[in-house]
């Protein structure tokens, strides 16, 4: 079974409205959203969504004998991971001491409870649940036509935190500035939920289903590196 792209299925995340808005904005691809290796392998793009906790994440991950074929994907082919699909990319998560994939270096970690309060002293829930600003750290073509400062959809209690500042392609501020987007080569992935995330969300979606990684981004100004 060929497909253009093909929507992980691990038994966790929000898979129909995933597939839904990626067959929304690329009409003409055929989508499918599945657990065998040999259909994502088969794929020429791959879009790896996932919810919940990360130990279960890769338990069933595991489980389904997914490994291999989500870690082959990453390095061959244009790749999205959507928020907890984009946490086990890298090599640990705090949420349970939980080995991750370890295609990109550095670890999740979850929001400080010491750190969580605006500039008048108000608490701030954990976990970090609706719409906030997401600031272009790099051109890359999966901005293209989003605003500087577009808002997106979030529901999350970790973050990433890489360990090179050049794969950083975004971040947003809760109460602190932190990771949100990363891109390194054919991987783009995102802590947000662009499927959630309306007009921006869809245009996120609709340029990866025509990236072509190594293509040159268009101009855009940016808003600067994330702080450390």
């Amino acid at each position: 079974m060929n497909v253009d792209i093909a929507v992980v299925d691990y038994g966790m995340g929000n898979l129909r409205s995933v597939s839904k808005a990626i067959e929304h904005v690329a009409p003409s691809a055929s989508v499918a959203v599945t657990s065998d290796p040999q259909v994502i392998a088969q794929a020429g793009r791959v879009v790896f969504p996932g919810q919940g906790a990360a130990p279960d994440c890769m338990r069933e991950i595991d489980a389904r004998g997914l490994r291999q074929a989500i870690v082959d994907a990453a390095r061959s082919k244009p790749f999205l991971g959507i928020c907890m699909g984009m946490q086990v990319l890298f090599e640990r998560s705090e949420e349970g001491d939980t080995a991750c994939l370890g295609i990109l270096p550095g670890d999740v970690q979850r929001f400080p409870r010491e750190a969580m309060h605006d500039a008048a002293g108000n608490k701030l829930k954990v976990p970090h649940m609706g719409w906030n600003d997401v600031h272009q750290a790099m051109q890359h073509p999966l901005w293209a036509g989003i605003e500087e400062g577009a808002r997106f959809y979030f529901v999350h209690s970790y973050f990433v935190q890489p360990a090179a500042a050049d794969v950083i392609a975004g971040f947003s501020h809760y109460p602190f500035p932190f990771t949100c987007a990363v891109a390194s080569g054919n991987i783009f992935a995102v802590q947000f939920h662009p499927e959630k995330s309306q007009n921006a969300g869809l245009a996120l979606l609709g340029n990866f289903a025509i990236w072509q990684p190594g293509a040159a981004a268009p101009a855009a100004a940016l808003s600067g590196a994330i702080c450390a």
